[in-house]
């Protein structure tokens, strides 16, 4: 932080190195793995000001000049965890050879879901674009080992209660017997995968092709590209018709 910025909370700060979007770098502050000025800090809301010195994992770290913004063909087998104890390949490993920033995943797919993710190391980028207030359209693809029946499909959209949760698709499009195009908003933990066992389908594969503006289109497995201008705009804006 220069000299002529004000104050900030210590998550934003964290956002701002690129470690993590806010909200995981609360969680980051929670568990005791940032100190500030050589002391641990477990209290969100705590202020950086110019002159501070701020530690993650015991090194400092400091807001990234250069803004990345990544769109990554995440292969089927891989966690979006920057850190796994079992030893399983990570995402963000297909990028760590391109890019000397530090970059995070705006929100997850999960070990055996496919398709389109995006890193970035702008936190305030990440909170937009994850917040479900922002509207902003997750396509996937789905594809199960029975035939999807189109009365499964009309009460997902309508909602689904799961342990006390509501869940529900904003729209589908069936293309197949057992292959249907889901659109979600919010994309809540293993949403679809709840959604499809709650009625009685296995879920082969998910692969997600779509978020808001930007399109997985013909990038292949473990390839990425940087995100266009107007598609880093039109996420900003939080739009809905972003098709």
């Amino acid at each position: 932080m220069s000299s002529e910025q004000t104050s900030m909370r210590l998550q934003r700060y964290l956002a701002m190195c690129g470690i993590a979007s806010r909200r995981k770098a609360e969680e980051f502050i929670l568990e005791g793995r940032v100190k500030l000025n050589g002391d641990v800090v477990r209290v969100l809301g705590t202020k950086v000001v110019p002159g501070d010195v701020v530690k993650f994992d015991d090194r400092t770290v400091s807001p990234e000049r250069v803004k990345l913004y990544i769109a990554l063909n995440k292969p089927r087998g891989y966690i979006c965890s920057s850190s796994d104890p079992d030893g399983r390949p990570k995402a963000i490993d297909l990028l760590s050879d391109a890019f000397n920033e530090r970059i995070f995943s705006i929100g997850r797919l999960d070990f055996n879901t496919s398709g389109l993710l995006l890193f970035t190391n702008d936190g305030d980028f990440a909170k937009v674009v994850s917040h479900p207030s922002s509207q902003i359209e997750k396509e996937y693809l789905v594809e199960t080992s029975e035939p999807i029946q189109d009365a499964s499909l009309k009460d997902f959209k309508k909602g689904v209660m799961i342990d006390r949760v509501r869940y529900r698709i904003l729209r589908y499009e069936q293309i197949g017997k057992q292959k249907v195009r889901i659109v979600l908003i919010e994309g809540k933990n293993r949403e679809i995968r709840k959604l499809f066992e709650s009625a009685g389908f296995y879920v082969k594969k998910i692969h997600r092709v779509r978020i808001g503006p930007v399109q997985l289109g013909n990038l292949r497995p473990g390839a990425y590209r940087l995100l266009s201008e107007r598609e880093k705009a039109v996420l900003y804006a939080g739009k809905r018709d972003q098709a």
